[in-house]
């Protein structure tokens, strides 16, 4: 999603590392570097940044960067902007890192299990993810930890602090920072990919009048709901306006037109959707809508035009494209 990014390194626990490279192979993930994790949240990072400095830890060195940022990935949500802000604020402090204002206040317990005191929420915020550094300093911090700290410790900022003398700029994160903790989180998260992916639609249709009235009438009835890019054309598998639509990470399509059942154009669509990986993250949905404007009232498909469409809908998916078809007849 972030182009500018060099390379991507994927810390994970050692009994899960094949499983993680059945996932970037599957999905077709380029940059990735895989690096296994040590048995806390510190040794894990340190391990991810050796692969910079020390030969043990890569087949190959991969070229130092000026500014590394470490992200959780229960943070899935997390956007180029503030990822952006991040960095350039560790360029020119050392350190950053993204905070939320704490939503509960926290307290501290005494040897009795009474309350020993509180903390004033206002002054203190929660640290979250994404935190950048300057790669020297976090790596020179990460040589000097004691054991305690790469036992014990959460917090990077402080030990770039506590070993770099660099205090790090603080920038106001995003609620999309929120982290997927509980079982429960997974359903929320869920919701937020199915709801974001649902908002766009891209319209194909011909340019015959028929076709075009009823991309018309779709887009008066949804325009307030859903953002719904028209495009006007007979499809070409090199046409620009198609293709600006997949650059604009559209994952929802419906190709209208007036050849009753043929699915010669749904064919060019996925043919193009392939070609531009864009089903590789989420399900592409594609509903072709076949009209019979036919001055015969009967309408009629054989079952070898419907088994072909069964056929190619069934094949399709297994590329990640749900392909629906819609017969419709109208005068």
């Amino acid at each position: 999603r972030v182009g500018w990014i060099s390379n991507i390194i994927v810390v994970v626990s050692p009994e899960n590392t094949e499983k993680m490279k059945s996932i970037i192979e599957k999905y077709g993930h380029k940059r990735v570097t895989i690096v296994k994790g040590g048995r806390t949240r510190h040794r894990s990072i340190f391990n991810g940044l050796k692969v910079f400095a020390e030969n043990q830890f890569s087949n190959h060195l991969l070229q130092k960067p000026e500014v590394v940022i470490i992200h959780d990935a229960v943070r899935p949500f997390v956007e180029e902007d503030i990822i952006s802000k991040v960095v350039m604020a560790a360029k020119e402090h050392g350190a950053a890192g993204a905070i939320r204002p704490l939503v509960s206040t926290v307290i501290a317990s005494a040897a009795d299990g009474c309350l020993d005191h509180s903390l004033e929420r206002a002054r203190y915020r929660a640290s979250e993810m994404p935190q950048a550094f300057l790669f020297d300093i976090i790596y020179k911090a990460y040589q000097q930890c004691t054991d305690y700290d790469l036992d014990y410790g959460t917090e990077c900022l402080h030990l770039a602090l506590k070993y770099c003398k660099t205090n790090a700029k603080l920038v106001e994160g995003t609620a999309d920072l929120w982290k997927v903790t509980y079982k429960r989180d997974l359903y929320a998260a869920e919701s937020i990919i199915k709801d974001s992916l649902s908002q766009h639609v891209c319209v194909i249709t011909t340019g015959k009048e028929a076709v075009a009235q009823v991309r018309f009438l779709l887009q008066e009835s949804l325009k307030s709901q859903i953002t719904i890019e028209a495009i006007s054309l007979s499809l070409s598998i090199n046409d620009s306006h198609v293709q600006s639509s997949f650059s604009g990470q559209c994952y929802n399509f419906i190709c209208i037109n007036d050849n009753k059942y043929d699915i010669q154009e749904t064919q060019q669509l996925v043919d193009m959707l392939e070609k531009s990986n864009i089903p590789v993250l989420y399900p592409i949905v594609l509903i072709s809508v076949h009209l019979d404007i036919s001055e015969n009232i009967s309408f009629h498909i054989g079952m070898e035009e419907l088994t072909r469409i069964k056929k190619f809908a069934r094949d399709v998916k297994n590329k990640n494209i749900l392909v629906y078809s819609l017969l419709i007849q109208c005068k």
